[in-house]
Formats: structure tokens, sequence, C-alpha cells
């Protein structure tokens, strides 16, 4: 397995080893000892979510807030995503930036999220189904989140011709500026 962090100090990006035979394809999706041993320190996935999105359904930007915040292990099993992290932890030097990256069920990749970082997804194929491994509980007390298209965050979410599809929830989410106060 390939680890690469990304200009998000912890956030990283886990590409594995491909074997592909007459029979299929088999990877390790993360090995802990291996994540464990790059972020130097240790993680316990405690909760397992499941996500299936139609075309063009926009979700985020999401994150849990004080002791509910989550660290997260992002894969997808089926179809493509164009997934967007921002950096929402005030002493960082990368505060406001966001990273970009499409992952899908062909190119394997997965993603690691550390805490402090706000998260969302755009489903660029007919179906996606997305999960994600937690290293805290969700607490719905604790759950807060950005507006995708803040002016102050600028994030180009590259959907061209797509209608997207978004919550009423996350279209009433704060903007970068007003979650700072």
């Amino acid at each position: 397995m390939i680890i690469t962090e990304t200009k998000l100090r912890g956030c990283l990006i886990l590409q594995p080893e491909i074997y592909k035979d007459n029979r299929g394809v088999f990877f390790e999706v993360f090995k802990k000892r291996e994540l464990e041993q790059f972020l130097g320190k240790s993680i316990d996935f405690v909760q397992e979510n499941k996500s299936i999105s139609k075309k063009g359904v926009l979700r985020g930007l999401h994150f849990q807030t004080g002791e509910a915040a989550q660290a997260k292990l992002i894969s997808v099993q089926k179809g493509e995503i164009f997934d967007v992290i921002v950096d929402i932890r005030p002493d960082s030097l990368t505060y406001g930036k966001h990273i970009k990256i499409n992952l899908s069920d062909k190119n394997f990749t997965s993603i690691f999220i550390p805490k402090g970082m706000a998260h969302g997804f755009l489903s660029i194929s007919n179906e996606v189904i997305f999960t994600y491994l937690c290293d805290n509980y969700y607490n719905q007390n604790m759950e807060s989140g950005i507006l995708y298209n803040d002016p102050d965050l600028a994030i180009n979410w590259d959907f061209g011709s797509l209608e997207l599809i978004v919550s009423e929830k996350d279209l009433v989410l704060p903007s970068f500026r007003e979650l700072k106060k």
C-alpha cells in the first residue's frame, strides 16, 4: 500500500497494491498497522457508515465538533465521486484550504481524513455506494457543516451540466466566515 500525505497535514491518500487475475480483483483497503505507523498514533474505528447516492447528489460539507470529532477512512465501493476536504483547524497552516480528489471503484483509492476537517462529495456516476469508517460515534447534537458553495472557500465542484441534488439541511449550513465567529 502506498500512503501519501496531501497538502492538508494528516489527510492521507491510500493507494493499494492491486492483484488482478482471471477471477477478478483483490486489494487491501487499509492496514491498521501501516496507517498507524504513518500517522505516528493509534486509530480505532468504531463505526462504519454507508451512503448510496444517484448522479448529481452533493453531500456536505459535514463534520462533528468537540468531543464528537471524527477521523474518517473514505472508500467508494461502486461508482465515482468528486471528494472535497476542507481544513477547519484554526491552528493549522492550511486553515480554510481544501483538496479535491476523485475516488472510484476503478481507481481503488481511499482517503483518510483526520479530525478537524469538513468533508463533502459530489456523485458523478449514475449510482454511488460510498462507505466510511469513523473513529468516534456520530452525535446528532455535535454535527455541523459549511455551505458547499461558500464564496470564501471557492471550491470548484466541477459539476458542469449536472443538476445538483442538495438536501434542505445542507442548503442552510453556515458560511465558513460564520463558522469562524
